[in-house]
C-alpha cells in the first residue's frame, strides 16, 4: 500500500499539523536517497531518482551531480497523515557544516542518517553535536541494512558510545544484509514486509520465527523507558507491562525532552523502512506549535513571541540564493502572517522592504503562495538587502533574533581573473558568493593588493571557485591554499604603561593606562578593569577595551589575529578636558601593541581530525605518510579486512592527501576530517610563515 500524496491546504492546517526537520549525517550515509524516498513515498515526486544518476530533486546544482554529495541545503515539502513536512536535505561534507549550522537554527526537530556497518562516523558525530547545541530533537535512522556486514544492534552500540545517549530501539529487521526484507514495529507488534523492486509494503502478524526475539526486544524496549519517564514507570510497576498507547506517548515526551533517541532502521535505495520513519517523524517529533515562545531582542529588552498566526509577524532569514526567478531570501516564519506585497522591517537596520512573492520551495522547484503563517519555511523574492541571520518582522513590532554562528574561515587562497577585462565581474561574483554563504570570507591583502578568499576547507574553495566559472561565466586562477594562523601569548607582561598624548591645535587627546597581559588556555579574548576610585571612568574603560579588540587583527610575529589573552585594566588617569573615549580606544590599541611585542608570543596553527579507512595490507603505508606530515595517531581499529586509523594533522599538512592516499592504495582508502582546534606551530613552521605570510599568486 501507498501513503496518499494529495496536497493539503497548508495555510489552513494547525501548527500541530505541521513538521519542520533536517536530515543530518555523514557524507555517503544516505541522507540525499532518503529525503528522494520520502518525497516518492508521500506522492511529492512521481519518480525516484538517484544520487548515482543525478537525478535526485535536493542534489540540483550541477556541482553536486558531477560530484555525487549535498554541498547546499535544499527544502523540500510533502504531505503525510494529514501532516505537512517541510524538510531540508543538509550536507554531510565537514567543509559544508556552516550550511548545516544555519538549517539547524531554524529547524524543530531532525532524522539523523546511520550507516548501518560504518555506525556513528566522523561528521554524524559532528552534526549531532551542532544539534545539540540548538537543542533540536532526533530520531535515527539506521540506513543501509541491505549492505554486506550491516548489523543493527551493532550500529546502535556506536550510537550509545559515541555521542553518549539513549537509544530506543523500535523496530526488529527481518532477514539479515541482501534477505532483509522487512521490519518488525515493536511498538505496534506488527510487521512490514516489502516486495523486491517495489515500494509498496504489507503489514501482518510477526513471523512464527521472530515473536520469541520481538518479544524480547519489546520488554527491553519498555524497560528502558519506564527507567526514563515517570508515568509509564508507575504503569511497569502496576501491570509489568506498557500499553501500546502508553509507550508511544513516552517515546514522544522523552524525545521532545532530548532523554531518549527513537531509532529506526531500513534501506532507502531499495525502498525499505520509509513508511515507519514519516510515522515516526509525525509521532515523535515536535510540531511548531511545542516548540516555547522565539525569544528575542527589542530596545534593548527580551521579548517573547509565540508561534501564533495572529501574533505581529517575526521570521529569521536564513539562507540567500541568487536563482534566473530573482533574489531568493529563506525564511522561518516563528510568529504572524507574511503576505504577498507586504512591507517588512530589517531589525537590524531599520530598513523597510517589500515582499513580492512568497515562494512554496521544492529544491529548484517553486510554488506561488498568497501567505505564510507561523511554523512555514518559505522562501520571499523582493528583499534586496536582507542577508542570513536578518530578523525581518513587522514594522509596528520590531523584534531581532539570535542570528545562527557563523564558522571562522581556516583556509584562503588568492583568486584573480585570468583576463583583465573580467576584474569587475570577479569583483561582483565574489560579493554574491559572500552574500550567499557567510562561511566564505573576501579580503583584499594590504601588502600584496591580491585578493583572497577565504573558507572551511580545500573542498569549500574548490566549489566557491567553480561557481564562479560556471555561474558568473568568469575565467579565475586561484592561488595555492594557505591555512589561518593565529598568534596567542605564552608569557605575559606586568604594568605596561601606555600614555596616548596628542596636541595639534584646539582639544588635545590624553589617555594613560596600565596593563597586564596574560596567556589563556581557551583560544578567546578576556579584559577586565580593576581599576578603583573612579580614575578611569567606566565608559574610557569600555573605550580601552575596543581599543585592545582591535589590537588583536594583526600579532607581532607575522600579522595573524590574537586569541588566548587576557588584558587586565589595573590603572590609569585621565585629564579634565582632553580625555574621550575616542583617546582612551586610542590608548588600549597602541597599549596592547606595545604589550604583545614585549611578551612571548608563540604561532598557532589549525589542526583536524582525520579518520582514514583502508585495507589492513595498506596501513603501514598510511601511517607512515601520517607520520610525515606530522600528525599524532590517536587510535587504530579493524574490522572484517578494513583498518581504521585516527589522527590528528595540522590542516596545512592534507593539502594534496586525498590524491596521496588514492596512491598508496590503489584507490581503496578514504578519509574524513573535522575540525580539532589549534595546536602551537613548531619553529620551523614558525620561521616559514613568519618569513612568507603573503604565499600565493605572485604579487601585483
Amino acid at each position: 500500500m501507498r501513503a496518499n500524496g494529495r496536497p493539503l491546504n497548508t495555510t489552513s492546517l494547525t501548527l500541530t499539523a505541521v513538521r519542520n526537520l533536517g536530515i543530518l549525517a555523514h557524507v555517503d550515509a544516505g541522507k540525499t536517497t532518503v529525503t528522494e524516498r520520502i518525497l516518492f513515498a508521500t506522492g511529492a515526486i512521481h519518480k525516484r531518482g538517484e544520487v548515482h544518476h543525478g537525478t535526485t530533486v535536493t542534489d540540483h546544482d550541477p556541482q553536486e551531480r558531477d560530484r555525487g554529495i549535498t554541498i547546499f541545503a535544499a527544502a523540500v515539502s510533502c504531505t503525510w497523515s494529514g501532516h505537512h513536512l517541510n524538510l531540508i536535505d543538509t550536507p554531510g561534507h565537514v567543509d559544508f557544516s556552516d550550511e548545516v549550522e544555519r538549517s539547524l537554527r531554524v529547524l524543530d526537530g531532525a532524522v539523523a542518517v546511520f550507516d548501518a556497518v560504518a555506525g556513528v562516523e566522523p561528521q554524524s558525530e559532528t552534526v549531532w553535536r551542532q544539534a545539540d547545541r540548538h537543542g533540536v530533537p532526533r530520531i535515527a535512522f539506521v540506513n543501509k541494512l541491505d549492505r554486506p556486514g550491516a548489523d543493527l544492534d551493532t550500529a546502535v552500540a556506536s550510537i550509545r558510545r559515541r555521542l553518549g545517549v539513549v537509544p530506543l530501539v523500535v523496530q526488529l529487521p527481518i532477514g539479515r544484509e541482501d534477505d532483509f526484507t522487512g521490519v518488525v514495529d515493536l511498538v505496534t507488534m506488527r510487521a512490514l514486509h516489502w516486495r523486491a523492486g517495489s515500494a509498496d509494503f504489507a503489514s501482518g502478524p510477526v513471523p512464527e520465527d521472530l515473536r520469541e526475539e520481538a518479544g524480547r526486544r519489546r520488554r527491553l524496549l519498555e524497560e528502558t523507558v519506564a527507567e526514563l519517564h515517570a508515568e509509564a514507570l508507575e504503569e511497569f510497576c502496576a501491570d509489568a507491562a506498557l500499553g501500546d498507547g502508553t509507550l508511544a506517548r513516552a517515546l514522544r515526551e522523552l524525545t521532545l525532552r532530548g532523554d531518549g533517541v527513537v531509532v529506526l532502521c531500513g534501506s532507502a535505495y531499495r525502498n525499505r523502512g520509509i513508511e515507519p520513519l514519516l510515522d515516526a517523524v509525525v509521532a515523535y517529533l515536535p510540531a511548531p506549535a511545542d516548540m516555547p515562545p522565539v525569544r528575542g531582542t527589542a530596545d534593548g529588552a527580551e521579548q517573547e513571541r509565540a508561534p501564533d498566526p495572529a501574533e505581529p509577524f517575526a521570521a529569521l532569514a536564513f539562507k540567500v540564493t541568487a536563482t534566473t526567478t530573482g533574489r531568493l531570501t529563506y525564511l522561518r516564519v516563528y510568529a504572524g502572517t507574511l503576505r504577498k506585497g507586504a512591507t517588512v522591517l530589517d531589525a537590524a537596520t531599520g530598513r523597510t522592504e517589500r515582499v513580492g512573492r512568497i515562494l512554496r520551495v521544492q529544491a529548484d522547484r517553486h510554488e506561488d503562495r498568497e501567505e505564510a503563517v507561523a511554523g512555514d519555511i518559505v522562501a520571499v523574492i523582493g528583499l534586496k538587502s536582507a542577508r542570513a541571520g536578518t530578523t525581518l518582522c513587522a514594522p509596528g513590532a520590531p523584534l531581532v533574533l539570535e542570528p545562527p554562528t557563523v564558522a571562522e574561515p581556516v583556509v584562503s587562497v588568492a583568486v584573480e581573473a585570468r583576463h583583465n577585462a573580467d576584474t569587475g565581474r570577479l569583483a561582483s561574483a565574489l560579493a554574491r558568493l559572500a552574500e550567499e554563504d557567510p562561511s566564505l570570507v573576501v579580503r583584499s591583502d594590504p601588502e600584496t593588493g591580491q585578493t583572497v578568499l577565504s573558507g572551511l576547507g580545500e573542498l569549500h574553495l574548490e566549489v566557491a571557485a567553480e561557481k564562479i566559472r560556471r555561474g558568473h561565466g568568469v575565467e579565475v586562477v586561484v592561488g595555492r591554499p594557505q591555512v589561518s594562523y593565529r598568534e596567542t601569548v605564552v608569557h605575559g607582561v606586568t604594568g605596561l604603561v601606555h600614555r596616548h598624548v596628542k596636541q595639534d591645535g584646539g582639544a588635545g587627546q590624553f589617555a594613560h593606562i596600565v596593563l597586564d597581559v596574560a596567556p589563556l588556555d581557551e583560544p578567546v579574548f578576556e579584559f577586565r578593569s580593576t581599576v578603583v576610585g573612579g580614575r578611569v571612568p567606566q565608559e574610557y574603560a569600555r573605550a580601552v577595551e575596543a581599543g585592545c579588540r582591535d589590537a588583536l587583527a594583526e600579532g607581532p610575529l607575522g600579522g595573524h589575529p590574537v586569541t588566548g589573552l587576557r588584558v587586565t585594566l589595573t590603572d590609569g588617569a585621565t585629564h579634565s578636558k582632553d580625555s574621550s573615549e575616542m583617546a582612551f580606544r586610542a590608548a588600549g590599541r597602541f597599549g596592547l601593541r606595545e604589550a604583545l611585542r614585549r611578551s612571548t608570543v608563540e604561532l598557532l596553527e589549525p589542526v583536524v581530525e582525520v579518520t582514514v579507512s583502508v585495507p589492513e595490507d595498506g596501513v603501514g603505508g598510511v601511517l607512515g605518510d601520517l607520520a610525515a606530515r606530522r600528525g599524532r595517531v590517536s587510535g587504530q581499529t579493524a574490522e572484517a579486512g578494513t583498518a581504521v586509523v585516527t589522527a590528528t594533522v595540522p590542516l596545512a599538512e592534507l593539502f594534496g592527501y586525498a590524491s596521496r592516499l588514492r596512491g598508496r592504495t590503489q584507490g581503496r582508502g578514504v578519509f574524513t576530517t573535522r575540525p580539532a582546534g589549534l595546536a602551537p606551530a613548531p619553529a620551523s613552521v614558525t620561521a616559514a610563515v613568519t618569513g612568507s605570510v603573503t604565499d600565493g599568486l605572485p604579487a601585483r
